[in-house]
């Protein structure tokens, strides 16, 4: 039988409220062990023990965690008593956490996260089966090699591809660009594509601190007053308009960045498509496209690219590769 470790770090799946039908909880207020030990069906499927990383909502989620959470992680995966991981994470910047991991975790072991939609103590909660689940899949020999793998409302999706599309529903997460790449219907795991994108043991990244990295949102009429000083900021990610087009005001200040030395990437605010910035030449402004990633996720990777001092061509060439 298979030995997985469920590395806990708080969210809606450890939350605890005072009434089963209200939607006001506190996230992360239940020890993981707790939580594996109120169902016994587990037991079935693997030998499974429980660490807390910390207990928060995933809003308060940083940078120094996914460090840790990486850390943690390549050091249980190198020992041959883990076959696998889940990690348990709160929906808000579940798929930020999963596409870090994806670039950092230096393994091919299976590694899985999983959420919840409803506290655990809430009225028909999701997190009992969301965390059976992931467990199965992370189990299944199929698993390995495919890179951070989340699982939630039985499905299957890949880091680099899911995120929260709605704010309550229990169907919250989908892969807007490529679909889930499999299906988990009580533990019987099924899958039928695989990214193509570089991860886990083909990614460079290796990183013992992240630079600072801000995410801007363009809108009509955006108004952008004043530039960055602060040698601190190193990137800059915008959710931009459509297929990456910028209001005059930001695109003013964008080009100051840039100017500034300032990596600049061009995401979209839409939920979904690629960015090739067709009415506006990104190498002339000296830009980089964002590719499909989301601007959370291009943040996520801006952070690791300028964390290995590489110059803007080889990030540029990052935003194809992951």
């Amino acid at each position: 039988m298979k030995k997985i470790v469920v590395l806990a770090t708080g969210g809606t799946i450890a939350g605890s409220s005072t009434s089963s039908l209200s939607s006001k909880y506190e996230s992360g207020k239940i020890d993981i062990n707790d939580i594996l030990d109120s169902f016994d069906e587990i037991k079935d499927i693997a030998k499974v023990c429980g660490i807390d990383i910390c207990n928060i909502g995933s809003q308060n989620m940083n940078e120094n965690i996914w460090l840790e959470l990486a850390r943690k992680s390549n050091e249980l995966l190198s020992s041959n008593e883990v076959d696998a991981i889940v990690i348990t994470h709160g929906t808000d910047t579940l798929e930020e956490s999963a596409y870090f991991l994806n670039l950092t975790i230096k393994s091919h072991k299976p590694v899985v996260m999983s959420a919840a939609m409803r506290s655990h103590n809430s009225l028909s909660s999701d997190g009992a089966m969301n965390l059976y689940n992931a467990i199965s899949v992370a189990a299944a020999d199929e698993s390995a090699g495919m890179g951070v793998l989340v699982v939630i409302n039985d499905e299957i999706h890949l880091a680099r591809e899911v995120s929260k599309m709605n704010t309550i529903a229990l169907n919250a997460f989908s892969s807007p660009n490529c679909g889930k790449c499999g299906i988990v219907h009580y533990g019987k795991v099924k899958f039928y594509t695989k990214s193509l994108r570089q991860h886990t043991l083909q990614s460079k990244f290796n990183p013992t601190i992240l630079p600072r990295v801000d995410i801007l949102y363009d809108y009509a009429g955006a108004k952008i007053e004043t530039l960055y000083k602060s040698n601190a900021i190193k990137g800059i990610v915008c959710a931009a308009l459509g297929n990456g087009n910028l209001s005059p005001q930001m695109l003013k200040f964008l080009k100051s960045a840039r100017d500034n030395e300032v990596v600049v990437v061009i995401s979209s605010r839409v939920n979904g498509g690629v960015i090739n910035g067709s009415e506006l030449d990104f190498a002339k402004l000296g830009f980089i496209a964002s590719d499909s990633l989301n601007p959370q996720k291009s943040r996520v990777l801006l952070m690791l690219s300028l964390s290995s001092k590489e110059d803007i061509e080889k990030i540029r060439d990052n935003f194809d590769i992951y």
